[in-house]
């Protein structure tokens, strides 16, 4: 499982030029799911990202997660996290999950997080998405499991 966290002071999403989601402070998480992942690195990331200390104090210290300032998190399913170019210019993603068992790996990393606290607003799995975010400092931190 791979996730790209980007610190943001908003974002919306939209499918076929319809907002379906959007959030104020907080962050937005694109979610790519890999071949053999499960519920273990699923409770891990969820876990890793509500806790994840990337935000300012008043020391410009990174100091504070979105539970502690009660930001949100917008989640997008991103199979193209496992894209491989390694070989030729056209990337394989023979290494992303089955798109059943992504989705289901997917709604219970989102719910992992509700489970924190933390709202969270999502993707449509599948879709073509429009994102428009406004980063912050630029943060952005790479995980994986």
């Amino acid at each position: 499982m791979k996730l790209v966290i980007q610190r943001v002071s908003q974002a919306e999403l939209g499918v076929n030029g319809e907002r379906i989601a959007a959030i104020g402070r907080g962050l937005v998480v694109y979610v790519g799911i890999g071949q053999g992942d499960g519920e273990e690195a699923v409770r891990y990331l969820a876990r890793k990202v509500a806790n994840l200390r990337i935000f300012e104090n008043d020391k410009g210290k990174l100091d504070y997660s979105v539970l502690d300032r009660g930001y949100e998190i917008l989640s997008v399913s991103q199979f193209t996290l496992y894209g491989d170019c390694r070989h030729g210019n056209r990337p394989d993603f023979t290494g992303a999950e089955e798109p059943l068992r992504a989705r289901a790996l997917y709604e219970q990393f989102n719910e992992e997080l509700r489970g924190f606290g933390v709202t969270v607003e999502t993707g449509r799995f599948g879709a073509e998405m429009q994102i428009r975010q406004v980063n912050e400092g630029p943060v952005t931190i790479l995980a994986e499991r």
